[in-house]
């Protein structure tokens, strides 16, 4: 959903907003509130937030957050999974984790939302990648696909259950099918 304002906000303005549930992004000028996540949705999030941090977490790589707002380059973003090297993870000034994200994912994944416009989110993906994500995946849990963005390279379409998806190489191990990926929809 667009919500145009009279007069069109600034970044600082909106981001002076409260929060929306579901999240609104800010893009291009636009507020465009994220559609509110179904139930497969929720699953792949979850589990790809869970298996990423079992992998790249302990060994303190890289870790994955889930709707987490990042703010850069005019625009204010919340993927579905944001992945960040360890050593980019923003503290405050205590040493924790900080609210603010004003930087680009190393990895952002989306998930494709019932009646979500594809362009939009592939926009957010090219967005990422245009200002220093390393990789970036569409997963399309109705067409059980994926659509893998890497660093400036051709898009590849991943639909066979025994296709490994490609992962940036901060999280090697991290491995990872088409099959496994669609099989967490099962119960």
């Amino acid at each position: 959903m667009v919500r145009s304002p009279i007069k069109p906000l600034t970044l600082e303005e909106f981001l002076k907003l409260p929060e929306t549930k579901p999240s609104s992004e800010y893009i291009n000028g636009q507020i465009i509130q994220k559609p509110m996540p179904q139930g497969k949705h929720s699953i792949l999030q979850g589990e790809l937030v869970s298996n990423i941090n079992s992998v790249a977490k302990p060994q303190r790589i890289a870790l994955a957050f889930p709707e987490l707002r990042c703010t850069f380059d005019g625009r204010s973003i919340v993927p579905d999974v944001a992945v960040f090297a360890w050593e980019r993870i923003p503290l405050d000034e205590r040493g924790d984790v900080a609210n603010v994200f004003k930087t680009h994912p190393d990895w952002t994944i989306e998930i494709l939302s019932p009646d979500q416009s594809q362009t939009k989110v592939t926009g957010n993906i090219l967005h990422c990648l245009k200002h220093g994500s390393r990789l970036g995946w569409l997963v399309d849990p109705d067409d059980r696909s994926i659509l893998v963005y890497p660093l400036k390279q051709q898009p590849e379409l991943l639909q066979e259950e025994q296709e490994i998806l490609p992962v940036p190489d901060l999280v090697s191990d991290f491995q990872l099918t088409v099959g496994q990926l669609f099989g967490w929809l099962k119960l």
